[in-house]
């Protein structure tokens, strides 16, 4: 029952299904008028952010007569969309009382939950009775068709706009535009702000999504939302690291921050890294963030429940992907067909269920909507999607190492035109690429995964992502080993090896290499064999054991020239040549360096003839051949830049300087140092590039 002044209709006696509530507030003939915002639900405790959204929605919302005289002024409908939890309901309501404390609405404010993702989602016909009934409409007088209600309530609104003005009308939770449509005023002056987990482009509308929080947003709402509880709660300023470990769990969604925090109130002693650890541990984080009113599950699942089946076997086939986003081809793999994708993602799209990745053409989820959909996900869902997109990578990288290796002068191999084209999509693909060498832990995924690590190793080397490399090859190795296959075992040894020296870690480089050798040694692979003994050989050059390299590699030099390696062959002469010249046997360090590039000029292998020459000038200048040394610096550096191997390139100047630092020519050092610091830069070698700058400045101009 309404009180005489009262601004709640009682809307218990309604002939509809799901509740809806209208407000409004009205002028009287007696007593202080009350406010606009009297008549909104209050915002949400412990809203954190959003300034930049909050200032577009209420240029959004200005209904005064210099924002509508504004060419590019919005129109009088906003729909503020989202993911479900993101927070649109806070936003808009702190942004309808802001604009209320404005002065903005003296004609009221009406408000109405549409339920759009109910079982029983209220329909307009259902809607406009309530609101009629607000607007002081007799339900005597209720128009019984909804074209009569709606145009009842249009004039209602246009009387009220001329009367006392704007009116703003909030219609929360909107699933379609047939919801909002009939509630539209007819004429100037009114805003309508409308809420939605679907963009709602058919409305015409003023289209503002909602993204995730900053960490630094999400950081303040738990601190604010502990602090509503209990003052004296210091637990998130007293340990912001966990707090921020927390907010990342929570992927910054607003409702999931919220249940966090709720959770840490109910029980005050417990420490914002206890939770955060069970968050990181747990099997379901969808289910851990629950606390008995709010759950993330149900907010998912009213989306969820009302895809059609296409779209939501895209949506579980989407959170299997391996990696942070994934490109329209990887999609199409996964689903098996390439009909009707591009639709319904562009569905998923508008549902905020797929968002943008990297760059246009790329599709990422949100962290915990990947979890809940890949929870969705059937067995047999799981085992298909990830055998196509594990065949579909393997085509790919096969076709993308064949540029990387060899580069110009390599005929196309599709899809890619060149080499660029083929590190460019291993650049975006690597976490995703990475990803699906684990796969490799199920037996019948096991071999193609293998052969995947096997076409990712010259790339992963090439850009120097050793961690990368050595989490590839560690799964490939235990799986070889649980199937009882040596010689993938051997291999993988060996290739992690390579990547552990690489990353410096060169005790774990040597066993890796010593069980390579054992391996193939008993399997009586020499190619194998002698590629693992070289491989054991680096590191023993690296940590300073020259003159067991020196045999370690003519052993290795044997069993290639054995099993006809040329290509081993090469590595090894160019790395013996490294021991030979810390050995001080500086003649046959060049005489080891003239066959790696007589080798590698031979199979067209310029990359690896671009470091080469790197070598060569280093030993050159250690024979006082400065001139030579020069030449060869400079052979290695138009290869490098020619394949863009920043960091050889890094490493080729740098000799360059210490070749002109010998010659007594410190200008030309000095420069050679910074243009050195730039190629490591370039390469992402801050460390390298850090000692290239200290020894410009420690030359004297």
């Amino acid at each position: 029952m309404r009180g005489e002044y009262g601004d709640h209709i009682d809307l218990g006696r309604s002939d509809f299904h799901g509740p809806v509530i209208g407000k409004v507030e009205t002028l009287h003939h007696h007593g202080a008028v009350p406010t606009a915002l009297d008549s909104l639900p209050a915002c949400p405790p412990g809203f954190s952010g959003r300034e930049p959204e909050l200032r577009v929605l209420l240029a959004a919302l200005d209904p005064s007569p210099r924002a509508a005289a504004d060419d590019q002024a919005p129109g009088p409908v906003t729909v503020l969309s989202g993911l479900g939890g993101i927070g649109k309901t806070a936003l808009a309501l702190r942004a309808a009382h802001r604009a209320c404390g404005l002065g903005w609405f003296p004609g009221g404010t009406l408000f109405v939950d549409l339920h759009g993702y109910d079982h029983t989602p209220t329909t307009a016909d259902l809607a406009l009775p309530s609101l009629l009934r607000a607007l002081g409409v007799p339900p005597a007088h209720l128009p019984g068709r909804v074209e009569e209600r709606g145009a009842l309530f249009r004039s209602l609104l246009a009387g009220l706009a001329r009367d006392r003005g704007p009116l703003l009308l909030f219609a929360d939770n909107a699933s379609t535009a047939e919801q909002v449509r009939p509630l539209l005023p007819g004429g100037p002056g009114h805003r309508v702000l409308t809420t939605s987990r679907h963009r709602l482009p058919a409305l015409g509308a003023r289209l503002l999504a909602v993204a995730e929080l900053s960490p630094r947003a999400s950081h303040d709402l738990l601190e604010r939302a502990l602090h509503t509880a209990d003052p004296d709660d210091a637990r998130i300023a007293e340990d912001p690291a966990s707090a921020a470990r927390l907010a990342d769990l929570c992927g910054h969604l607003p409702l999931a921050l919220q249940i966090a925090a709720a959770l840490l109130s109910g029980n005050p002693g417990r420490p914002v890294h206890e939770l955060a650890a069970e968050l990181a541990g747990c099997r379901s984080r969808i289910d851990l963030l629950d606390d008995g009113e709010r759950s993330v599950r149900a907010a998912f699942d009213l989306s969820y429940r009302r895809l059609p089946a296409a779209q939501a076997r895209l949506l579980r086939l989407l959170a299997l992907m391996p990696g942070k986003d994934s490109d329209h081809d990887a999609v199409t793999a996964a689903l098996g067909t390439g009909s009707g994708t591009p639709g319904l993602l562009s569905a998923l799209a508008r549902a905020h269920l797929v968002e943008r990745g990297s760059r246009r053409g790329r599709l990422r989820l949100h962290d915990l909507v990947r979890e809940y959909a890949s929870g969705e996900a059937t067995a047999r869902e799981r085992a298909d999607s990830r055998a196509r997109v594990l065949a579909f990578y393997l085509r790919r990288a096969r076709a993308a190492d064949s540029h990387v290796r060899y580069g110009a002068g390599k005929p196309a191999t599709a899809p890619f035109r060149d080499r660029d084209e083929a590190l460019a999509w291993l650049d975006e693909e690597r976490t995703g690429l990475v990803a699906a060498t684990g796969w490799a832990a199920a037996p019948h995924l096991a071999p193609e995964a293998a052969e995947l690590a096997a076409a990712l190793s010259t790339y992963l080397q090439f850009r120097r992502y050793f961690d990368d490399g050595a989490t590839v090859f560690r799964a490939v190795r235990a799986a070889a080993h649980r199937a009882g296959d040596r010689r993938r075992e051997a291999d993988a040894w060996n290739q992690l090896g390579v990547m552990l020296r690489g990353s410096g870690r060169l005790r774990e480089a040597f066993e890796a290499a010593r069980r390579a050798v054992a391996l193939y040694h008993d399997l009586r692979h020499a190619g194998g064999e002698g590629m693992a003994v070289s491989n054991l050989a680096a590191v023993l050059e690296a940590t300073g054991r020259p003159d067991e390299a020196i045999d370690a590699f003519q052993r290795a030099l044997a069993l290639l020239r054995q099993a006809g390696d040329r290509y081993g062959e090469a590595g090894a002469w160019n790395n013996l040549a490294l021991a030979l010249r810390k050995a001080a046997r500086i003649p046959e360090a060049l005489d080891a360096l003239r066959r790696a590039l007589d080798l590698y000029q031979e199979m067209g292998d310029c990359p690896r003839e671009g470091r080469a020459w790197h070598n060569y000038a280093v030993a050159l200048n250690a024979a006082g051949r400065t001139e030579e040394a020069v030449a060869a610096c400079l052979s290695g550096l138009e290869i490098c830049e020619r394949f863009q191997d920043w960091h050889e390139a890094g490493q080729t100047r740098y000799a360059l300087a210490l070749v002109h630092e010998t010659a007594g020519d410190a200008v030309r050092a000095r420069a050679h140092w910074l243009r050195a610091a730039e190629d490591y830069e370039r390469a992402g070698s801050t460390g390298h590039a850090a000692l290239a700058r200290r020894a410009a400045r420690l030359t004297a101009p």
